[in-house]
Formats: C-alpha cells, structure tokens, sequence
C-alpha cells in the first residue's frame, strides 16, 4: 500500500508532555538519553522543556541543564514551551554566549478561562494575546514560534468548546505569523468527526498557516483522531513515546498518543515516516524499566508486526 499525501512531521514530546504528570522523576541525564534515542530513531523535531515555575511543575526544573546538554551540532529542532514573557526570556537566555539552545518556542493559548486560569493564570484571551507578543518578539531573538490552542475539543471544567471559539483564536493567533498553529485535545475528549469538522473549518479560516495536532488517547480515540487529522490536511502530529503524559492541572488527562502506536499506524497505511520503530520500541522498554510499570501504548506491549511472518 502506498499513500500520495506526504508523510507528516512528528513532533516527539515525551521529555515535555511525557513527563510532566510522572511521579517518577527522570533525572537530567535520563532526559537527555530520551531526547538523543529518539533522535537516534530518526525524529527532528522535539520538544525538550518547559520554562514553568519549578514549584509548578517539579518534573520540569531543569529546564536549563537539559539544554545546556542537547548535542549542538544535532540536525533537529529543539523546541521549549512558554506560557508567559517570563517563560520567553529564559528560552531566549540559553541561547546566550554564542551557545545553541531551543530553536524554537510553542506558546500556548487556551480555549476555556477556567482551564486558562487554573494551567496558566490567565484568562483565555490574555493566553492568546500573550501568545501574540511571544510569537512577535520571536523572530527578532532569532527564534521561530508556534502554537497551541489547548483545550480544543472540550475543557475538564467547563465541558464543551464551541467550535467557533477556536476558529477565531486560530485566526488572531494567525495575526503574529505563527510556523503553526495546534489543535490540541488536552483531556482527550476528541472523536473523528468532531476533528475532521473543526480542521477544516480552521484550514479554511487560516490557509496560509500550516496546522498541527496534538491528541491524547485517554478515551481511546487518540490514534483515531491522529490519522483523522492528517486526512483532513494536518502537516504535523505530536506524539510522546510510550504514550506517556497528561496535565497536572487537568483532572484525569492521561497519555499522549504513543509515537510507536503513531508509527506503527502511519507505516501500515503506507505512509514512510522514516523513523526506525524498532528502535522507538527499544526505548520503551528502557522507560518502563526507568518508571517500574509498563508505559501506556499498544505497541511498546505488544511489539511491531513483521509482515513477512
């Protein structure tokens, strides 16, 4: 089987994403030894931190000393997440001195105001507006900026998100000349309609802007959503490998979609990605080992599939 819609990018956000709802702290060098086998396996895009209040989010303390560990000459993209300027200029700092750093910041703006609120301490429009300021101030560092409207599909507090709602924060979003705007479906409420429906009612409002999704499977629905997503003219897909992740500030968010199951799924329907599975499912072996449990996925359990038997 092959396929004529060009493979999308994948977006490996398990040392962010993944870990950030871990009780099982990794250290800096287990981080690192995530990011550099995933970029082993052939990813080129990671999100390696987020710069959040260390009392906040404990997982992601050290933010710094990941990247001050990155390999510099490495042909990826290191991405950190910001949810504020404060979050922007400690991005901007491990750049400083000549030394590499991230590459680029997501930013993130939220659907719902409680779920603003309570992730970021904002309203929703400030989340957007902040958003905006980043994503302007970007360019001038030398960076590039996307972002994420989270909570689109439906909000742990407040419940449903109206469609329109989204579709005009993707079009003031748009203002700031983002690399990409994300559809991202934070507690895992997403169906396939409801995701073929809301990408194109944003790709219609937004042409010129190129869309990612980002997918947790807590009902199940995640890879489902994923390829959904991509049929409707998604460029790129986040994925966390062992399907690792969820919010701490969002009741019952569980994993993302596993990279492996993303792979696995995408290279079955034709689609080369050009990343070693063999190796993704290597590395979930090493996590579980790290957490003491199996990780969430369905392939880090059952394996891939040799079609020649």
């Amino acid at each position: 089987m092959s396929h004529t819609q060009s493979p999308p990018d994948i977006v490996e956000v398990g040392a962010r994403d993944g870990l950030q709802n871990e009780k099982v702290l990794f250290s800096t060098e287990a981080k690192l030894r995530l990011i550099t086998d995933a970029m082993a396996a052939g990813i080129t895009r990671l999100e390696v931190a987020s710069f959040v209040h260390p009392g906040r989010v404990p997982q992601m303390a050290d933010a710094e000393a990941v990247i001050a560990g990155l390999p510099q000459d490495a042909d990826a993209t290191y991405i950190g997440l910001v949810l504020n300027k404060r979050g922007y200029f400690r991005a901007v700092e491990t750049r400083a001195g000549g030394k590499r750093g991230v590459d680029e910041v997501g930013c993130v703006a939220i659907a719902s105001d409680t779920f603003a609120e309570k992730n970021q301490g904002q309203t929703s429009e400030e989340s957007v507006q902040i958003s905006k300021d980043i994503m302007r101030l970007a360019p001038k560092d030398g960076l590039s900026a996307q972002v994420t409207i989270s909570a689109s599909f439906g909000c742990p507090f407040e419940g449903d998100v109206a469609m329109d709602r989204v579709v005009d924060m993707a079009k003031s979003l748009a203002e700031a000349d983002p690399r990409e705007v994300a559809l991202a479906d934070t507690i895992g409420v997403g169906a396939p309609g409801h995701v073929a429906e809301l990408v194109a009612r944003v790709r219609e409002a937004v042409p010129h802007i190129p869309l990612r999704a980002h997918f947790h499977n807590t009902r199940g629905t995640g890879i489902a959503n994923a390829w959904t997503a991509y049929m409707a003219g998604v460029t790129v897909l986040d994925a966390s490998i062992g399907g690792l992740g969820g919010c701490p500030f969002a009741p019952k968010a569980t994993g993302n979609i596993g990279t492996e199951d993303l792979v696995f799924m995408l290279e079955r329907s034709g689609v080369k990605t050009g990343i070693n599975l063999d190796k993704l499912i290597a590395m979930t072996a090493w996590i579980s080992e790290h957490l003491g449990r199996p990780t969430p996925s369905a392939v880090s359990q059952a394996g891939g599939f040799d079609a020649a038997g």
